[in-house]
């Protein structure tokens, strides 16, 4: 492992720590998150962590999986969490890495409670989350001068994997001159209609980012009303932009340039 021009935590026995890996590509991974995997005696992985990221785990350091994915067969949540207690507790170093950051969309604020009631020493590494470095990747500027001063960062399901009736739809719609989308593709249809029906334009500028900073990337450009029928061809993870700003798209993709 590289030396540092400065000190790094212990990452002490019995300790968990809640660390996001970034949005994909390995060399966003931040160096506190680098530190915690090269030391770990056990990690706890989810499903956007790449296998690339994990080749920086000691030899002997154990690997589990604890991936959870819309619509396909997921680990229960608290049985992650009992196991990192459970992990804890018999004196390991233990990682719980996360795709993007932990406490965006992660369920790391979860897990966190889990540890503080079992008494379990943690920290909280966080991440790049893919709603931030996925968009620049695309060449979307989350915030713009000309554009947008105000983000809103939002879930396509709730706990039940159906759109999230606990949003204010039109408050939203009114409010945030861009939506960023988390987690959306099976509920694009509906939460475009939702997004029209408050009040935002059929010909608003929507972009999916589909495996936002990995090799295969894909950005498709199309419109509110049109976003239903574009979507069906794009792979997962994928996110959904609406706004203006998706306009600097062609301008700014540098992966292209």
């Amino acid at each position: 492992m590289t030396d540092f021009p400065f000190k790094l935590p212990p990452f002490d026995p019995g300790t968990v720590w809640l660390a996001g890996a970034g949005p994909g590509d390995p060399g966003l991974i931040s160096v506190l998150a680098w530190h915690a995997l090269c030391n770990a005696d056990t990690i706890v992985y989810d499903a956007l962590v790449t296998k690339v990221i994990l080749k920086g785990a000691p030899n002997n350091a154990e690997l589990i999986y604890a991936g959870k994915r819309g619509g396909k067969p997921s680990h229960n949540q608290e049985d992650i969490s009992n196991r990192l207690v459970q992990l804890a507790g018999e004196g390991k170093r233990v990682l719980r890495l996360k795709g993007g950051d932990p406490f965006v969309f992660g369920r790391g604020g979860e897990e966190a409670q889990a540890l503080v009631r079992a008494k379990i020493p943690f920290r909280i590494v966080p991440g790049i989350s893919s709603g931030i470095g996925g968009l620049a990747y695309a060449g979307i500027p989350l915030t713009h001068r000309a554009t947008s001063r105000v983000v809103t960062f939002l879930t396509g399901h709730n706990a039940n994997t159906v759109t999230s009736t606990s949003v204010d739809w039109r408050a939203v719609a009114k409010g945030s001159q861009i939506l960023v989308f988390y987690m959306t593709l099976r509920n694009i249809a509906e939460i475009s209609k939702l997004l029209m029906n408050a009040g935002r334009s059929q010909k608003e500028p929507v972009a999916f980012v589909s495996r936002a900073t990995l090799p295969d990337q894909q950005v498709v450009i199309t419109t509110l009303q049109n976003a239903a029928r574009d979507s069906k061809e794009i792979p997962t993870p994928a996110l959904v932009v609406v706004g203006e700003t998706v306009n600097f798209c062609e301008e700014l993709d540098w992966l292209k340039l």
